[in-house]
């Protein structure tokens, strides 16, 4: 199984930016990044293929932007304009393309995202 390794959390204000990291152990055509917010379900709030196609939840769209490196099998989450809403525990995952649906059972410990 692939291993997810995510970085680059930390604590803003409203307004701020922030770039998340995601070291991935293998390739997947799409990934995607998935936040879940205290008693809140996980949910996805962006996702891009291997095409570079790019889908973004509404909530988040015009603010945040996917990206990858493909040599560095790593995935990046770029937040900007960040919202107390944004707040949650941010995690990546292969999923199948076109969907929010992670390929693995074996979530990363995820990178905490705080913002007042």
């Amino acid at each position: 199984h692939v291993q997810l390794v995510e970085s680059g959390g930390g604590s803003v204000q409203a307004g701020g930016s922030l770039r998340l990291s995601c070291a991935a152990s293998g390739y997947s055509y799409c990934m995607g990044w998935f936040r879940q917010a205290p008693g809140k379900e996980r949910e996805g709030v962006a996702a891009i293929e291997g095409s570079g196609d790019k889908t973004y939840a509404r909530s988040v769209s015009g603010r945040f932007t996917i990206s990858r490196d493909f040599g560095k099998n790593t995935l990046y989450l770029q937040l900007n304009n960040l919202k107390p809403e944004d707040t949650a525990v941010y995690f990546c995952a292969p999923i199948h393309c076109g969907t929010w649906t992670s390929l693995t059972k074996l979530w990363g410990q995820g990178t905490q995202v705080t913002v007042s």
